[in-house]
């Protein structure tokens, strides 16, 4: 499963979410990508099962990147613990996601096959999503 390496600070507050973001909307690597239309927070695990749904459609063909990384910690008590004694332990890690963030990228692969992979990785995350290609240049 994703999680950073090493951290500064090893619990964050939960933030919010910009209202669009401006860089990594775009294809960059891959022919086809998964686009997110709504703001999520999407966890490593939700990530992970992406990931396998989406090489099992491929048939371990062609080429994938994931191009968001799980980098905030998220914290939690345990249950049925009185208030106050401080902040809970890190209990699983996110990717703050934004409308128009690059989820995946797929290339090597025909676009039946990869439209099929990335609807597939689609259902098993939190946020709608939009099936993108490149534009082709004649």
């Amino acid at each position: 499963m994703l999680q950073p390496r090493s951290f500064k600070y090893r619990k964050q507050k939960k933030g919010n979410f910009k209202l669009y973001v401006s860089k990594g909307n775009t294809l960059r690597f891959g022919a086809y990508g998964l686009k997110s239309l709504g703001s999520s927070r999407i966890t490593a695990r939700q990530i992970e099962a992406a990931r396998q749904t989406t090489r099992r459609k491929m048939q371990r063909a062609g080429r994938l990147w994931i191009k968001i990384f799980p980098d905030t910690p998220v914290s939690s008590k345990p249950a049925e613990v009185r208030m106050g004694k401080g902040k809970g332990s890190v209990e699983y890690w996110v990717a703050k996601v934004g409308p128009g963030t690059m989820l995946f990228e797929i290339s090597g692969v025909s676009m039946k096959v990869a439209k099929k992979a990335l609807e597939s990785a689609a259902e098993k995350l939190p946020v709608k999503t939009q099936f993108v290609t490149k534009p082709q240049i004649v």
